[in-house]
């Protein structure tokens, strides 16, 4: 089945070049063009594509402002070109938020050697956004933050519901299989809190506002470390913890090598390395490493919940979000090995069925969890 896309971007070299290359692949239909922001809402309610690319720097109408306006009106798959800087970065995931899927560098250079890798990168990521479910609202304001002195445990948020999501029909996400295919969701098995040395949250596509929903609905004085790892360009992880640091109770930071884990304390892997967690005297230390190019993911999450599997056998809690591919499943195949528990996201609020369902698939879960049910689950399961 032909994937139509609308190309939204200010610049003609740039529409054109794009143009050319995904309608050079046969399986992508470029059906329209717009120059800013303003036109590409119009084109998207009218010709209904099934990827709008949207770059987010615009006259009239920035891309952010764009994204939001499509969600409202008619949610569609949307890609973002950015740059990767700070700044870039800062913008990027103020379009997530807003709605759009996943996004990539606008400088080519930045995102393949050659023209070939090139071609290759842009098709594979257009045809899996397209399998994606768009149009997430964006978490609730948060309540003020409370002091570092402060450590009153905080009452648990209430669930927030999670609008359906419309589906490209017929087409499987190619990170997965239809729907009809996927296996059953499982109950979830309810019981006393557990104890854990480390909650370990792994995730790619639509992870940057998943992950926000989650870490939101937990408490000043959480009981447990916390290690995140977001598959994210090494631009991106200071501006996207400095976010979350901000957005939450707990405190969010990029991990660092040497630190110690501390409970109520969040670590986000940095981008372009490898994060392992040692155990040293009962507790965990980060190690950051360089980044293996023999690797497809820095961070990688099979990497991190491979040493928490060595490190804290059957003391772990591995909980896997959204995303493409199926990053993590060897990860927790080690975990559940050693006596540790494992937790992963539901299809129907998962932006890519990819990651979970694989985990799901495997038979490693011990709980399937809709998006807002996750971090409830953790006040109530984690002691």
């Amino acid at each position: 089945m032909t994937v139509s896309v609308l190309v939204v971007d200010d610049s003609g070299f740039f529409r054109k070049r794009l143009t050319e290359i995904l309608t050079a692949s046969g399986q992508i239909k470029v059906i329209g063009v717009a120059t800013n922001g303003r036109e590409g809402v119009e084109l998207a309610e009218k010709l209904r594509p099934d990827v709008i690319t949207m770059d987010y720097e615009m006259p009239v109408m920035d891309g952010i402002s764009a994204v939001r306006e499509i969600m409202k009106r008619h949610p569609a798959p949307v890609l973002m070109f950015s740059s990767l800087t700070y700044e870039g970065a800062r913008v990027t995931l103020d379009a997530l938020e807003a709605g759009a899927v996943d996004f990539l560098p606008k400088n080519f250079e930045e995102i393949a050697r050659d023209s070939s890798q090139l071609q290759k990168i842009l098709i594979e990521r257009v045809l899996d956004v397209a399998g994606s479910r768009p149009g997430t609202k964006p978490p609730p304001s948060p309540p003020a933050r409370p002091t570092p002195s402060s450590r009153a445990p905080v009452s648990e948020p209430a669930k927030r519901s999670v609008p359906e999501r419309p589906s490209v029909p017929d087409r499987a996400s190619r990170s997965g299989v239809p729907e009809s295919e996927a296996p059953p969701r499982r109950a979830a098995r309810r019981g006393a809190a557990k104890h854990y040395n480390v909650v370990a949250i792994g995730t790619s596509t639509g992870g940057p506002v998943a992950l926000q929903r989650v870490l939101m609905a937990l408490p000043v004085g959480f009981p447990a470390p916390i290690v995140l790892v977001q598959h994210m360009p090494a631009s991106f992880t200071p501006a996207f913890a400095e976010r979350l640091n901000k957005l939450c109770r707990i405190e969010v930071r990029q991990a660092e090598d040497g630190e110690m884990l501390k409970p109520g304390v969040a670590l986000l892997a940095p981008g372009g390395k490898q994060m392992m967690i040692e155990n040293r005297g009962g507790q965990g230390r980060v190690r950051i490493l360089p980044g293996d190019d023999r690797l497809n993911y820095k961070p990688c999450v099979d990497v991190t919940f491979g040493s928490l599997a060595r490190s804290f056998p059957g003391k772990t809690l591995g909980v896997i979000l959204t995303g493409m591919g199926s990053d993590g499943k060897e990860g927790c195949r080690l975990m559940k090995q050693s006596g540790s528990d494992i937790w992963s996201q539901d299809e129907k609020t998962s932006v890519i069925y990819g990651m979970p369902m694989a985990v799901a698939k495997a038979g490693l879960t011990d709980e399937v969890l809709a998006l807002d049910d996750i971090g409830p689950r953790l006040v109530e399961g984690v002691s």
